[in-house]
């Protein structure tokens, strides 16, 4: 299904744009004038191949989806129309992609689409959590606390994230500093030195000192290659990715790895317990539920273990039995959930896992921190120590002489 982009005029004559999804052309003509616009631009959203930079994306930042879902809740609770509603912050929304996303749902509404119909228009800022929620908001008349339950889950959520995030930012750009300080000296320093060396008449060097000036040397030469082996191994990683199963696999060494792992695992069952809670307690049938918690899970080896639970319910099982079986989600975590299923309220449950796993993270980041910290210091020092060490090694050899 493609994701087509489109201008065009309303039957009231009013400007109206967003995205529609449609199998071809002719399709997206056809659902737009059935929602009453007539399109005079409508071009396919391309698909290309890109190499995406970790932080910059044209998503909807989350504090704006806070900001609107709880603008949108109280003007419904205060009995404000839904079509209004969606205009007054389409027109005052600060952001461009959301700007234009509310305007084309509004839109949508318009031409009789349903509030839940029309957000599932728009996949890249309303994933399908969002949509699943409101729809069922819509169905039990509680769309207002639906939406404060939405922006509290959004919350708590992008705080969890940004925990995990925070714990690798700080290892990442060590990392890149170090490899940027060393290419450095390989570049400039190492063969200043060796030149300085040859023009004292240095006819033999300590070891160390000409490992380095060899190493220097095929650096300055072979750059231009290691650049493009650079570019070819993320093009490359990038393509890998698309290839069945290796988005699995790259999830599960992750998962399982003794550093980041136990962040990872945590801020999944986190993720997964409070996106689960948020939907049952809105009344979600829980197939439906673990449906969309899989989509969400954002890790495959997550993912295929609620697939694997859901199918086995639809079997007749319960939840626990199957959520034991996959060996992905701690014991304490199950047998948690059992409780909750047992005494019929899941939910809270859930909502009490998902707490003290937030905590946990907490915890995993520090303990990540406190480990990978003094490592990168040492591996760093090393590298530079061990670099000025063969440079300085020759003058030293000098004024034994």
């Amino acid at each position: 299904m493609a994701i087509w982009e489109y201008e065009g005029n309303s039957t009231e004559g009013e400007f109206r744009q967003g995205e529609i999804e449609a199998e071809s052309k002719e399709e997206a003509k056809t659902k737009l004038s059935s929602i009453g616009i007539k399109p005079f631009q409508l071009k396919k959203q391309r698909n290309d191949f890109e190499i995406v930079i970790p932080g910059i994306t044209d998503k909807v930042p989350l504090k704006s989806m806070v900001v609107f879902t709880r603008q949108m809740a109280t003007m419904i609770d205060a009995g404000l129309p839904l079509i209004k509603a969606l205009d007054l912050l389409g027109n005052q929304e600060p952001n461009p992609q959301l700007k234009k996303t509310l305007l084309a749902v509004k839109a949508s509404v318009e031409g009789g689409s349903s509030f839940s119909d029309a957000l599932a228009r728009h996949p890249k800022v309303f994933e399908e959590l969002y949509v699943n929620l409101i729809r069922a908001g819509e169905l039990g008349g509680i769309i207002d606390t639906i939406m404060n339950r939405l922006a509290e889950y959004i919350e708590k959520a992008a705080a969890t994230r940004a925990k995990i995030k925070g714990a690798m930012k700080y290892p990442v750009t060590v990392l890149i500093a170090a490899l940027s300080i060393t290419a450095g000296l390989l570049w400039k320093v190492v063969p200043t030195f060796a030149g300085t060396f040859k023009s004292m008449g240095k006819s033999s060097l300590p070891a160390i000192t000409e490992m380095l000036v060899a190493i220097s040397d095929n650096f300055v030469s072979y750059m231009p290659h290691m650049f493009a082996a650079l570019i070819g191994t993320i093009i490359g990683w990038k393509l890998l990715m698309k290839v069945p199963n290796m988005t699995y696999y790259r999830d599960l060494a992750l998962y399982r790895s003794p550093v980041v792992g136990p962040v990872l695992r945590k801020g999944a069952v986190a993720r997964f317990t409070r996106t689960l809670g948020t939907l049952i307690s809105a009344g979600v049938p829980i197939l439906d539920a673990l449906q969309v918690v899989s989509k969400t899970a954002g890790n495959q080896v997550i993912e295929r273990a609620i697939e694997y639970t859901r199918g086995r319910i639809q079997e007749g099982k319960n939840v626990t039995g199957p959520l034991m079986e996959t060996q992905v989600f701690p014991r304490m975590v199950v047998q948690m959930i059992a409780v909750g299923e047992a005494t019929g309220a899941m939910d809270v449950m859930l909502a009490k896992i998902a707490d003290f796993y937030d905590d946990e993270v907490d915890d995993a980041v520090d303990g990540m921190s406190a480990v990978m910290e003094p490592l990168i210091m040492v591996v760093l020092g090393g590298i530079i120590g061990t670099i000025m060490l063969g440079m300085y090694m020759p003058i030293f050899t000098m004024a034994d002489h």
